[in-house]
């Protein structure tokens, strides 16, 4: 499963890597923003996207949206992690049709949980 993982903080990326590594996934790609993701998306082949939703230039939201209304990329798994609890919010990732949402602080088992119900869906 190639896998590309966004987040502004350097911190948040090396420690979701460092967790999907220890999973299994070792062919993963990371992206600075949004903008810089949408890039990668349209270069290479991801079998799932993990995203912060609170980033600058383009969010994880606004990066969910473009990626929903893109034929060639609307079919992705997005997986959205974020600190944001406030129901209007979350609510509103779910109806831009994310697949899997995860609430900061999380752990390795949560991760794992999402990844494998993902992954049972794709194949």
């Amino acid at each position: 499963m190639k896998i590309l993982v966004v987040d502004d903080m350097t911190t948040m990326r090396h420690v979701l890597l460092h967790m999907l590594r220890d999973l299994g996934h070792v062919d993963c790609d990371e992206a600075i923003d949004g903008l810089q993701a949408l890039s990668l998306l349209h270069k290479n082949h991801y079998d799932l996207l993990i995203t912060d939703l609170h980033m600058p230039k383009l969010d994880g939201k606004q990066l969910l949206e473009k990626v929903r209304s893109e034929s060639e990329l609307s079919k992705i798994p997005v997986l959205m992690i974020s600190s944001e609890d406030e129901c209007s919010k979350v609510k509103e990732i779910i109806a831009a049709k994310v697949t899997g949402f995860i609430v900061k602080p999380f752990n390795y088992n949560t991760l794992e949980k999402q990844i494998h119900k993902i992954d049972k869906c794709i194949v």
